[in-house]
């Protein structure tokens, strides 16, 4: 399915039911070595997340490959001028996994490109150690802190099925889409 479009839970009108069911069914492990298919995948998400510049990272099922990848910016967050798309501005984890957490959860406003138009206080740890492998099938672990740190919990969350409307954080939306939203996010639905 990986044809460069974000999955995301709605449209303008509606729920994206088969885009939820595949964004919200955790990923399967990347065989390592890579394989053809593998090699394949991870390039594909690298492409399409270098094709976007509204996305500060991007994880696999987004473009709907069940795999355990994610890219993600490493720079750039507050100043656009020191983000290019060179290799080294950017990082890949396959099947990566979080082995410690430290700090207390701060709590910040996240959007996503999967929940289009809305922000979602949650809270997230300021410092992860992450296990995972690298592009070229090292194994790898690294520690991320602060913001940086928030951008890999989000899009392991994502590896996991979990998007940032099943936090219980505040819901923020467009005053204009208070219609839709209401109708998606009642305790009815």
């Amino acid at each position: 399915m990986a044809d460069g479009r974000i999955l995301t839970l709605w449209n303008e009108k509606s729920l994206n039911e088969e885009d939820g069911r595949i964004l919200r069914t955790p990923c399967r492990e990347v065989a390592i070595p890579f394989d053809k298919p593998s090699s394949r995948d991870i390039e594909t998400l690298v492409a399409a997340f270098l094709e976007r510049d509204d996305a500060l990272g991007l994880a696999a099922p987004q473009i709907g490959m069940s795999r355990r990848i994610v890219v993600f910016r490493n720079k750039g967050f507050d100043d656009s001028s020191e983000w290019t798309k060179s290799e080294e501005n950017y990082d890949v984890l396959i099947n990566p996994r979080i082995t410690q957490a430290r700090g207390e959860k701060t709590v910040l406003s996240e959007g996503c490109l999967s929940c289009p138009e809305i922000r979602v206080d949650i809270g997230r740890f300021p410092e992860i150690k992450v296990r995972a492998v690298d592009r070229s099938g090292k194994k790898i672990n690294k520690r991320y802190t602060d913001f940086l740190a928030r951008v890999v919990q989000h899009e392991i969350d994502h590896l996991e099925g979990r998007l940032i409307v099943d936090y219980e954080g505040a819901l923020y939306y467009p005053k204009k889409r208070q219609a839709l939203f209401e109708r998606l996010f009642s305790p009815e639905s």
